[in-house]
């Protein structure tokens, strides 16, 4: 229903608009006809090539070429308007299609569509975007409630993956890329396990398809729901001074990246985002296991894995690499990867490496595409 309502709206604006073109290219029509039977009434609208050219005797072309060129000159503004307000139209419309997050593009060539994390920023992006954008039309995406977007109440994951899918519809994207870092990696693996002919090559960086068992050591959803109840109601029940002072005090950031300055656009981010809306997409995310789809993504799958951030809480490389290894066992085209030094957000902490891992990856998957044709 809120799809059709949207469409709806839509709709009727587009067609509104079209409706007042439409007076006003009759009006104007109307006014160039009146033009051009007082040129021929007068006598002075140029019958023959040679007369466009003629003036008359004080100096001025004929009526007829001053209509004609001022015709010419409004036609020309009339559909400059017509297109910069259809353009205005369309972009209304993507707003209506997906309230649950906001897009940005540049570049071009086949998409590549970039979702970031929790509270975080599509800016998460901007040095992978800079990388790419000379071969691709990268898309960054940022989730409403998420660093300075504003919320969108009742959104979830499956309406974002559902509206992302539409999206890709309706801008007529080609299988695009899916780029996706921890919870965007989340959104990235749903949308290719549900739409598998939707979609290009997937990069998942440091995302996995059962979070919970991660963070709370367990084998399943069943098994982590008192954790997950008590986790929700802690941070439901944190007053709004109490919620800013604990993302102030970097506690669940500083070992996400390396650099100071990160680490503080991180905390900057977590200010700027809707407590509610991290709150409920955070239990979301814990709260589902898709390893079980893993099986229905066709497109080769390159993930990204980090470790060096949670070593001095015992975390070793080997044990993440298992971890990983186990948890997308489902994939039938995977390439794993597991950095060697590098935080949660590897793309900041070695973007040289993160660049040339990805790089390798889509020209390998490119390359298979052309030899069977796809």
């Amino acid at each position: 229903m809120q799809v059709f309502a949207t469409y709806r709206v839509s709709f009727r604006y587009i067609s509104s608009r079209w409706t007042s073109y439409s007076d006003r290219w009759w009006s104007f029509s109307v006014v160039a006809k009146e033009f051009a039977e007082d040129g021929w009434q007068e006598g002075v609208m140029p019958k023959t090539k040679k007369d466009h050219l003629q003036k008359d005797a004080g100096g001025r072309f004929p009526h007829g070429v001053w209509m004609r060129g001022n015709w010419m000159i409004g036609a020309a503004m009339l559909l400059l308007a017509v297109f910069t307000r259809t353009t205005q139209a369309a972009e209304t419309l993507a707003v209506l299609e997906h309230p649950a997050f906001v897009v940005k593009s540049v570049g071009s060539g086949q998409a590549v569509i970039l979702i970031p994390g929790l509270s975080s920023s599509a800016s998460t992006w901007d040095g992978t975007v800079d990388h790419l954008k000379g071969r691709f039309h990268c898309i960054t995406i940022n989730l409403a409630g998420f660093a300075g977007v504003a919320p969108v109440p009742g959104v979830t994951l499956a309406i974002v993956r559902d509206q992302l899918a539409a999206y890709i519809q309706s801008a007529h994207l080609d299988r695009p890329i899916l780029i996706g870092h921890s919870l965007g990696g989340s959104i990235a693996l749903d949308l290719a396990a549900r739409n598998p002919t939707l979609v290009g090559p997937v990069v998942i960086v440091d995302s996995l398809p059962f979070m919970a068992q991660a963070w709370f050591g367990v084998d399943s959803l069943d098994a982590a729901q008192p954790t997950l109840v008590q986790m929700g109601a802690g941070m439901r029940a944190m007053s709004g001074d109490q919620w800013k002072a604990y993302v102030q005090s970097g506690a669940t950031t500083r070992t996400l990246a390396t650099a100071p300055a990160d680490q503080q656009k991180l905390v900057d981010w977590g200010l700027s985002s809707d407590q509610k809306a991290v709150t409920d997409t955070m239990m979301e995310m814990l709260d589902e296991d898709l390893r079980a789809e893993l099986k229905n993504i066709q497109t080769p799958v390159l993930v990204i894995g980090t470790w060096a951030g949670l070593e001095a809480q015992g975390v070793t490389r080997a044990s993440v690499t298992k971890l990983f290894e186990e948890q997308y066992a489902g994939v039938k085209n995977l390439d794993l990867v597991i950095a060697e030094k590098e935080r949660h957000f590897v793309m900041w902490d070695n973007p040289k490496w993160f660049d040339a891992t990805v790089d390798g990856f889509l020209n390998k998957t490119a390359a298979t595409d052309k030899r069977t044709g796809e």
